[in-house]
């Protein structure tokens, strides 16, 4: 299926917006350094190493300040990754976003199990054979982060089909010595914020405490969350460093629910009626998050670094007719020798990795009568209906080399071995046959950089990406239930299912740089993806029933896109301001090839063309504004194509003010001006057979926010 021109297929709304990206030639402004960072007797940030890094890259990147996403509401990753080309991120009513890259998780609900990304917390890894849950992504917390779309996370060890996500802590180097910020808003919204972060001759430290609550848009969406993040760094001499990190969360929601699009039409703050019934709720009761990492400059061509990270998230979901208590805790160690020296006469700089995940035995989970209903009706609330146990481990040893063929051309070479480990097995009410998979697989990677100019890069890449599945989902997805006179249990999955790993061979053309129009940079993709893992709701809940939400692999699929960001000085006053137009814009074309029940049908869950723009102003005095807007077309919300949550068109604005010192900040984030009613999320069905079913979450209705931060330098 060919790409169409991505400027042809925007909305009015979004084409006004880009109308203004092409007016008058505006000043130049600094040159975007594209080509290997280069620094002679001058110190470099730590952020702009980053950036020079991600430049490196012979693909699609995203780097993002948060200084600068901190102008206005930070209550979730859906502020954090606003304006990203390549990246959708959506919340639904909690702290639980979606956030897909290239067709990850495209069928996955926001909550705890996000997949199809490898997140890490300071290169350290986050995601584990469970997935990777949100509680701890705290953006407060937060200095940048770092996205590496599709198989272009490959030296971080990220071989997931959406690539990776780095998310990088305040330290002592770039935090206040006090911070306090607190926000306030609409639907009952609060934030607060105190931290502190200091260098001390050889060592340094980072310390921030938060807490928000929240009403919610949706009836029965009152959340509220506390947590503490710290870290603590020392530097023996020039060439060692060693870093401990400790994070901590509770988060808990109610959970309203999904609705039909004429509800949200009507009455999008209405939460579902069995989830009011039921008194839904999902709990984080503390989430814990503690690491080590270590750096041995071995010469100035060579360093070692070295980290190690224990997780244990339990969760206490009480969303149907039955309590489910979970238990995850999983080990993790990285390993990555980097090497620049030359090769064949030519610079080359050479990384050899390894990391592993280990689940640990406890993971588990128990399920409880909670209210007596279907199958379970005459047990009292309490009785246990089933335990099941899911152990999993990944492990991938990688090594890779950027190679200057001739000057500016760079060839890059990767290739990675992985082995993946999944096990489940029903012990309660009757053990049965545990079902366990174990594969070897492997990931090669080749691609081409050329910098015709410190303003104009292109590059291409072909790669492969391998992406098992949770051990969890081998026994939600499965078909094989306890028989009737089972007890409580009956009707219940008591054995899992096997599930082969997810491949794709993605190849990537693009390039970035500086024109008159401004800074941009273009991605397009094709994948054909294998196997996929797609989950679907095969049972939708009753009065007396739970919902059941199946996984399994899919035939094969594609995978393909444009991804354009854009962002053009528009204006430059002076001493009278600066405006600029900043855009992105992402084209999605998921489907099927050749299916036998869906043909050629598009995959659910995303929708086709996604716009973000803002217009902004800045004074030098530090007086800010800015008009931003949103443009999503329709996403079908079952496999079958059959019924769509319909497009909508958003419009916000901010306005604040930046003292130039930089010790304090206050501003105003206005939201959905025009109070759209529109589906934020979708939780695909089989086939609706054209009939509107509840699977969207809607989105928040007209919103007033004010923040305001101070800090002691």
């Amino acid at each position: 299926m060919r790409l169409q021109p991505p400027l042809l297929l925007l909305s009015p709304s979004a084409l006004c917006f880009a109308a203004l990206a092409f007016s008058h030639l505006a000043q130049a402004q600094d040159a975007l350094q594209l080509a290997p960072l280069e620094v002679t007797g001058v110190e470099v940030s730590e952020g702009e190493a980053a950036q020079a890094q991600l430049r490196q890259v012979p693909g699609a990147t995203n780097y993002i300040d948060l200084a600068s996403v901190a102008q206005g509401r930070l209550s979730s990753n859906e502020d954090v990754l606003k304006y990203q080309a390549g990246v959708y991120a959506k919340a639904a009513n909690n702290e639980g976003v979606k956030i897909s890259i290239r067709g990850s998780g495209i069928n996955r609900g926001p909550g705890s199990h996000a997949s199809g990304l490898y997140e890490t917390f300071d290169g350290l890894p986050l995601t584990g054979p469970g997935g990777t849950p949100y509680e701890l992504k705290d953006p407060l917390w937060l200095s940048r982060v770092e996205v590496l779309r599709g198989a272009n996370g490959f030296e971080r060890g990220a071989l997931a089909l959406g690539g990776a996500i780095n998310y990088v802590t305040r330290t002592g180097y770039d935090a206040p010595k006090l911070r306090v910020r607190y926000e306030v808003g609409s639907h009952g919204y609060a934030q607060r914020e105190i931290s502190s972060g200091q260098v001390l001759g050889d060592a340094d430290y980072y310390l921030s405490l938060t807490d928000s609550d929240y009403d919610g848009f949706q009836q029965q969406s009152v959340g509220s969350a506390k947590g503490v993040a710290a870290n603590f760094g020392y530097r023996f001499n020039l060439d060692l460093e060693t870093r401990f990190y400790f994070r901590y969360r509770q988060t808990a929601n109610e959970s309203p629910g999904k609705l039909t699009r004429q509800q949200i039409n009507h009455d999008p703050r209405a939460a579902n009626a069995l989830n009011l019934a039921r008194d839904s709720k999902r709990l984080q009761p503390g989430s814990t998050w503690i690491a080590n990492k270590t750096t041995l400059h071995l010469d100035d061509n060579a360093r070692i670094e070295a980290g190690l990270a224990y997780h244990d998230y339990p969760m206490d979901l009480r969303e149907g007719t039955n309590r489910l208590k979970v238990a995850y805790t999983d080990i993790s160690g990285n390993l990555n020798y980097i090497r620049q020296d030359t090769l064949f006469g030519r610079d080359s700089k050479t990384t050899i990795g390894l990391r592993t995940t280990q689940g640990l035995p406890n993971n588990g989970a128990s399920e409880y009568v909670r209210v007596p209903a279907g199958n379970t009706a005459g047990y009292a609330p309490g009785t246990k209906t089933r335990d099941y146990s899911y152990l999993g481990s990944d492990t991938v040893l990688h090594v890779g080399n950027d190679l200057e063929l001739l000057p500016d051309l760079w060839l890059t070479t990767g290739l990675a071995a992985i082995y993946t480990r999944r096990e489940t097995e029903v012990t309660y009410p009757a053990t049965q046959a545990p079902v366990s998979t174990h594969d070897w697989d492997y990931a090669p990677r080749v691609g081409l950089r050329y910098d015709f100019s410190p303003q104009l890069q292109v590059y291409g890449n072909l790669s492969r990406s391998v992406e098992p599945p949770h051990a969890w989902s081998m026994i939600w997805g499965s078909n094989k239930y306890f028989p009737d006179k089972s007890g409580p249990a009956t009707g219940l999955q008591r054995e899992g299912v096997a599930l082969q790993n997810q491949t794709a061979t993605t190849l990537e053309v693009g390039g970035r740089g500086e024109a008159w129009f401004g800074q941009w940079d273009l991605a397009l993709y094709h994948s054909l993806v294998r196997h996929e893992l797609l989950s679907v709701e095969t049972q939708a809940q009753t009065s007396s029933t739970s919902a059941i939400i199946a996984e399994s692999n899919a035939s094969p699929t594609i995978h393909q896109g444009l991804e354009l960001g854009l962002t053009h000085p528009l204006w430059n006053g002076g001493n009278r301001g600066q405006l600029a137009l900043r855009q992105a814009y992402t084209y999605s074309n998921f489907h099927y090839r050749d299916d036998e029940r869906f043909g050629d049908n598009t995959l659910p869950g995303i929708p086709r063309h996604y716009y973000q723009a803002q217009l902004r102003y800045s004074h030098p005095n530090g007086f800010f504004t800015s008009l931003n807007g949103e443009h999503s077309s329709r996403v079908a919300v079952d496999y079958a194509n059959s019924y769509y949550a319909a497009a909508y068109s958003l419009l916000g604005a901010t306005v604040g003010y930046d003292a130039p010192k930089q010790d304090w900040q206050a501003w105003v984030d206005l939201r959905n001006l025009t109070h759209q009613r529109y589906a934020n999320t979708v939780t695909p069905g089989y086939d609706d057979k054209g009939r509107d079913m509840a699977r969207s979450t809607p989105g928040d209705g007209m919103g007033v926010y004010a923040g305001v931060s101070w800090s002691l330098r």
